[in-house]
């Protein structure tokens, strides 16, 4: 039984993520623990909101409350459609938590013990208007790149490129609006990335399983322009983890907080922390996930997130873990995803545009989801969403083949034998080659879920749904039993097997269909089908069963036309 730590980009606590996000990171997470759970393995699945930082404080600010308050109530939201989803984290922590207090101030002062900070006085936007330093995220303008009008003084949201806030065209304050903004010296923190350049280099040239698209980002910031720059890890807020060392005060850094982007990636040693404290645990717990001198040494990590959130976890997280000179757990594997854009446009918030995940919850089940967006997970290259695919795809794939299937052969045998698995006959050719056949499909499937290939596993998985389709049309057991009604019922019998083959290796994908299906079933048994052949006569004669309601519901044009307009937004 192997040992896997799994950890998902942490969602921004500013309100509701929308499906690119999910399809991003969570989901694609969600999928690769269900599966490893599923083949017996241990697994710890992580996840936490990211609550420090500008967008907390604009947010709260609009919504009226104090940011504490405000991250709370968000926190509670975005646990509750998470679990709407199916997201089966074995923890949802948050980065404001003590753990993360602490840990982040032990890694600053790891970091400065070996040398790999630095105080650097700066020049920083001040806003008259507001009476404060304006950190980074608080200043948006122009960008210089690409002219987008309302990037932000870290990076433009439109290019992905790297900002400082003196490169904004017309800058403004976030804040308050105003341009009335002149440049003060300000002092803060640097990591020393520079310094870990030749170490980093030679530990992502080690990862050659990595792909292209993590790995190419890495190597672009790597190496571009003059290479791996130092970054700043403190700003000018009050909302945030306090600058200390350890836990000592750190003189010239009174006022200041840690910079959002090296507390977060700290959370996910954090929230294994936080997850043992509400067990009840000792810190043993948590420690054997992390520290590869006290159990951690056979663990493999895995992280998920969209391809934004590269560059931080292939180089800043790495540099804090590798500088603290401890024995931390670095990440084995990085599965990275380009982005989903909706119906011919991008996802906006601000103009309402494009389904978020509440939104999609209250229209339709989560499965629907989950089966449309793993099965266009935007891997290779950006994807898009459209109405018409998404009807397509669960009309045809989870109505037609998948719930069609399970309702065929389960009101077919009620109708002629009972509700519970048909005894007589034996198996012909036709089931020999079925199994045959499905042998080779599930040992395809498994290893397109090992290497994290989500749509190719999407498109094995329901390859095995359509050979049973294309059996049950071939062997037809209505026909059959009129002449022959024991070979009938070894059809039958294999059909019903085959419902619950379907809801073990569905599991991970469709998870609440998964589990109407063996309860139809009346099975509890989600061993993994290693031996095909023996799963598919794991129900045996006299079997009690009962026939499940529709499993999937098809969406109709007037539907369609219906959301397509509502979530259409405002547009330009």
């Amino acid at each position: 039984m192997a040992r896997i730590l799994i950890t998902s980009a942490l969602p921004y606590i500013n309100g509701i993520k929308h499906l690119g996000n999910l399809v991003g990171s969570q989901l694609p997470a969600d999928l690769y623990a269900r599966y490893q759970r599923g083949r017996g393995h241990e697994v710890m699945f992580i996840c936490a909101t990211d609550e420090h930082g500008t967008p907390a404080e604009l947010a709260a600010a609009k919504a009226g409350k104090p940011v504490a308050e405000y991250c709370t109530e968000l926190h509670e939201v975005q646990a509750g459609i998470a679990r709407g989803f199916g997201l089966s984290f074995d923890h949802f922590g948050r980065s404001s938590s003590p753990q993360n207090h602490r840990l982040t101030q032990h890694f600053a002062g790891r970091l400065a013990e070996a040398g790999l900070i630095e105080e650097v006085a700066e020049k920083q936007m001040y806003s008259n208007a507001d009476g404060r330093f304006l950190p980074d995220r608080y200043i948006e303008g122009t960008c210089p790149n690409c002219g987008y009008d309302r990037a932000r003084g870290d990076q433009c949201e439109n290019c992905t490129k790297q900002l400082d806030p003196t490169d904004l065209i017309n800058p403004r304050s976030a804040i308050s609006g105003s341009t009335d903004l002149e440049v003060r010296e300000t002092k803060h923190l640097f990591l020393r990335q520079s310094a870990m350049r030749d170490r980093l280099n030679d530990w992502i040239d080690e990862k050659t399983d990595w792909p292209v698209l993590t790995t190419s980002i890495a190597k672009k910031w790597l190496n571009d322009g003059d290479g791996l720059q130092d970054r700043g890890i403190t700003r000018d807020l009050d909302w945030g983890i306090p600058v200390r060392k350890g836990d000592q005060d750190w003189p010239g850094m009174e006022g200041k907080v840690f910079y959002v982007w090296f507390d977060a990636p700290i959370e996910y040693i954090a929230a294994t922390a936080e997850w043992a404290e509400a067990r009840g645990l000792d810190d043993a717990a948590w420690r054997r996930w992390w520290r590869t001198d006290e159990g951690a040494g056979d663990v493999r990590y895995v992280q998920f997130m969209g391809k934004d959130n590269v560059p931080f976890h292939t180089l800043s997280f790495p540099a804090t873990i590798m500088g603290s000179g401890e024995p931390w757990k670095l990440v084995d594997y990085i599965k990275s995803f380009n982005y989903l854009n909706y119906d011919g446009g991008q996802f906006s918030t601000s103009q309402g545009r494009g389904v978020f995940m509440d939104q999609a919850l209250s229209i339709l089940p989560s499965d629907y989801w989950r089966w449309w967006l793993l099965s266009h997970a935007p891997e290779n290259s950006d994807s898009e969403f459209t109405w018409e695919n998404f009807q397509t795809s669960v009309n045809k794939d989870l109505a037609d083949v998948l719930g069609n299937f399970v309702s065929r052969i389960t009101k077919f045998c009620r109708s002629k034998f009972g509700e519970t698995v048909p005894e007589g006959g034996a198996q012909a050719s036709a089931e020999e080659a079925l199994i045959a056949d499905l042998t080779t499909r599930v040992r395809a499937y498994q290893a397109n879920m090992d290497a994290m290939e989500v749509r190719k596993s999407a498109t094995e998985l329901r390859a095995i749904w359509v050979a049973g389709n294309e059996y049950l049309q071939s062997a037809a057991p209505w026909s059959t039993f009129k002449t022959d009604p024991a070979q009938a019922a070894a059809q039958v019998r294999l059909g019903l097997n085959l419902i619950r083959l379907y809801a073990i290796l569905s599991r991970p994908f469709i998870p609440d269909a998964a589990e109407a299906m063996m309860q139809a079933m009346g099975s509890d048994d989600w061993s993994w089908p290693e031996d095909v052949a023996a799963a598919l006569s794991a129900l045996p004669p006299g079997h009690a069963f009962t026939v499940p309601d529709v499993m999937f519901r098809k969406i109709t044009d007037e539907e369609r036309e219906d959301w397509q307009t509502r979530f259409a937004g405002l547009r330009t």
